[in-house]
């Protein structure tokens, strides 16, 4: 039976956006129930991020899946014969990842789905991104849209909601959401290939955009980066 508490599922990678998704996930009044992947990504230093963003955040719960993603390949995130490239890059990056927001919101689905959760947050963002095309608002939408055509809670009067509220902001905006809420952004670690100690590269393109968001806030980079 489904009680008065909210619940929401949120997908944590350890990274500055998902950070942020989480805090505003709490300041709503959701109980989270946090999920994280180690997925064979490159590095996994984001995982140790995430349980300390997880701890420091007081979360109800939070779960680590582990997922073999590099066995199938394809993308330099988790194939390591695939260098990651320095700065932009024309179309979709190698650092694509097939079907990743899809595998992991339909993880987060089941989880939902016995939970009697409302929601789940996904930190995607359509602004400042790579142009991954599994962070656009069309793809969202049509998983909300299966979710709960393809669920026992959705076909029984009780629909999930796929939450992104980070999609139509910037990063420095998204930077900005995150400080009022408390998120400190010295745990959280967005580079693709960060060293055993946390330390960023400062040269892939996600390393570029949280650079430039924090520039372009008027913030200091808390950012421990390799010199």
């Amino acid at each position: 039976m489904k009680d008065s508490q909210k619940r929401a599922v949120v997908l944590l990678s350890g990274g500055l956006d998902s950070a942020t998704a989480l805090a505003i996930a709490k300041s709503r009044g959701y109980s989270c129930h946090v999920l994280s992947f180690d997925y064979g990504q490159r590095s996994q230093t984001e995982l140790n991020a995430a349980r300390s963003i997880a701890q420091d955040m007081d979360v109800t719960e939070h779960r680590v899946l582990r997922l073999n993603l590099e066995d199938f390949g394809g993308s330099a995130l988790t194939d390591t014969s695939i260098d990651v490239p320095d700065g932009e890059t024309e179309g979709i990056p190698v650092t694509y990842v097939p079907a990743r927001n899809t595998v992991f919101l339909s993880l987060a689905l089941g989880w939902a789905e016995v939970l009697h959760a409302e929601a789940i947050f996904i930190g995607v963002n359509a602004v400042d991104y790579s142009g991954y095309p599994d962070c656009r608002p069309e793809f969202i939408e049509a998983f909300e849209k299966m979710a709960n055509l393809a669920t026992r809670n959705g076909v029984s009067g009780e629909p999930i909601h796929i939450e992104t509220p980070l999609i139509d902001l910037t990063k420095a905006e998204i930077i900005k959401a995150g400080l009022a809420l408390g998120v400190d952004y010295s745990k959280t670690l967005s580079c693709y290939q960060a060293d055993d100690q946390g330390r960023a590269c400062g040269h892939c393109d996600s390393c570029r955009l949280r650079a430039k968001g924090f520039a372009d806030a008027r913030v200091e980079d808390p950012t421990p980066y390799v010199v």
